[in-house]
């Protein structure tokens, strides 16, 4: 068992130590060293007892940290680890999934385009033959009006003539008769005003 000496001088402690119980302790004058000083314990060494009790408390940890802690450790680094696979599997199959439906997306879009462009070709060739077919009606409408204009005109022209014609005639046929006193051939006269409205004409 330990036992603390203390050494004083001059009513002030100049040192304390610690010896074991069997070793006398004499006094000492001051400044002189005594048996219990020179022959006491090393106050750093650990002893047998404080070993066993830190390999003992170790072991007890080691025990605890292997039985308990590590499975439950290693159980949710596990679980943890499937949890962050299962999303990442899962982001993926989204990622997929939504590159799937934009390709859709595009398929069908590049569909409704094509056929739009052909209902829009269909609608401009119809609009185009409509047309066309309009055009010869009208055409045809202005070709007959025309026609028709030409005939009238050329009635016209022909019956303005005969009345000219006419004219002409009973005007020579007075005015020789007059001249000459006597009355002329009418169709000798009719010969020669025809032959003059003839070259007229051309």
């Amino acid at each position: 068992m330990l036992r603390a000496v203390v050494t004083q001088s001059g009513g002030h402690v100049t040192g304390v130590q610690l010896v074991n119980a069997d070793v006398s302790v004499l006094p000492a004058a001051a400044g002189e060293a005594t048996a219990a000083e020179s022959t006491g314990p090393n106050p750093i060494a650990p002893e047998t007892k404080e070993l066993a009790w830190g390999a003992g408390s170790f072991l007890v940890l080691l025990v605890v940290m292997r039985v308990f802690l590590f499975p439950r450790l290693k159980k949710a680094m596990d679980q943890r680890y499937a949890n962050i696979r299962a999303d990442i599997e899962g982001a993926d199959a989204v990622k997929a999934a939504a590159r799937s439906d934009v390709a859709d997306y595009e398929k069908a879009l590049a569909a409704v385009r094509a056929e739009a462009a052909a209902k829009v070709d269909a609608a401009r060739v119809k609009l185009d033959a409509e047309r066309a077919e309009k055009l010869r009606e009208v055409n045809t409408r202005i070709a007959t009006r025309r026609s028709e204009a030409e005939a009238q005109a050329e009635a016209a022209r022909t019956a303005a003539r005969g009345q000219i014609s006419a004219a002409v005639t009973t005007v020579a046929t007075t005015a020789t008769t007059i001249a000459v006193g006597k009355t002329p051939d009418a169709s000798v006269v009719k010969r020669a005003v025809d032959a003059v409205m003839e070259g007229a004409t051309r």
